[in-house]
């Protein structure tokens, strides 16, 4: 019994280690997921004083209005700095280093794909001290030579298409052309037949969340299509890109979830078509065909969003 009781111990011993074991692997996965795919925008700049020289060594946070979580990174040697992998939305950056007042700008808008710049001229003065300025509403592109064109989500769910599929929306940007069939997305393998600058739709990339989103078996079609309304931002590139979209050989569309906040939010929807709504086809009268082909779509869909832990933790969830 004693013996039999012992062997018990060390396989319950056992069994329990290995499941600590993958348990911290599964987290250990999960946080290296969620670096690997964090979206997706950029902020460079430089930092000098007064005189125009440099400072060195200046720590600088980026703040994110909606949700309070903040990066931070230094100046180097040429008062230059680059904050790489930082969430769309709307952000407060602030430069400050010893014997300096603190220069902030507030109001920097992070569209997916950008790449901001974020420039501070210091002055002499003491920590307490602040000199302030408001980002401009309106930026020009200096940083990259890309062709690209960014949908907001207030496009996204008001731009009025023939169906529900988001490669519609796409198919609106200069220089692209639409050879879409299905209109409505589907979850897997959704109808992606856009070309961008007379590039084969099978060339193009699809990216969500900073990963590929491209069903490579299926000759352009899509792993996972998103619903409009759980779209934040969407970016089409369609020429002159950079290195880090170097999948594609003809347009790449990098896509961002949306996500929660401090606050609650939510809405509900529903994508209604019906041949009631329709004028009849000219080339079938009644004496042809007694009724109009019915066309019926009650597509039904709700998103709700918020905080877990404020300024830490947000959930986000759509559903259609």
């Amino acid at each position: 019994m004693k013996l039999s009781s012992f062997s018990g111990l060390k396989r319950l011993a056992a069994r329990s280690s290995t499941l600590r074991f993958l348990a911290l692997t599964a987290i250990a996965l999960l946080f290296v997921s969620l670096q690997a795919f964090a979206q997706e925008a950029t902020i460079v700049g430089t930092v000098t004083d007064q005189s125009g020289a440099v400072v060195a060594n200046a720590k600088i946070t980026a703040t994110n209005a909606e949700t309070g979580v903040a990066r931070t990174t230094t100046t180097n040697d040429a008062g230059q700095y680059v904050l790489p992998g930082v969430h769309i939305g709307h952000y407060d950056v602030k430069a400050e280093a010893s014997g300096l007042k603190v220069a902030e700008q507030k109001g920097l808008v992070l569209q997916v794909g950008d790449r901001a710049r974020a420039d501070f001229q210091m002055q002499v003065g003491v920590a307490t001290e602040s000199v302030t300025v408001e980002a401009s509403a309106i930026r020009v592109q200096t940083e990259t030579a890309e062709q690209s064109n960014v949908m907001t989500s207030a496009q996204l769910g008001n731009v009025a298409v023939a169906g529900s599929t988001i490669f519609q929306l796409a198919a609106l940007t200069p220089g692209a052309s639409d050879n879409i069939t299905n209109y409505k997305d589907l979850a897997v393998g959704g109808d992606t037949g856009v070309s961008f600058n007379g590039q084969r739709t099978a060339h193009n990339v699809f990216m969500l969340d900073g990963g590929e989103n491209y069903d490579r078996g299926c000759g352009g079609c899509v792993t996972t299509a998103p619903s409009t309304e759980g779209i934040a931002e969407m970016r089409q590139l369609t020429s002159n890109y950079g290195a880090d979209f170097g999948l594609s050989s003809a347009g790449t569309v990098t896509m961002v979830l949306k996500s929660g906040t401090n606050k609650f939010h939510g809405s509900a929807w529903e994508i209604n078509r019906n041949e009631a709504y329709d004028a009849r086809n000219y080339f079938f009268p009644k004496s042809v065909q007694a009724s109009k082909q019915k066309l019926r779509w009650n597509i039904f869909g709700f998103n709700a969003g918020g905080p877990i832990v404020k300024d830490k933790t947000f959930f986000f969830y759509n559903m259609e």
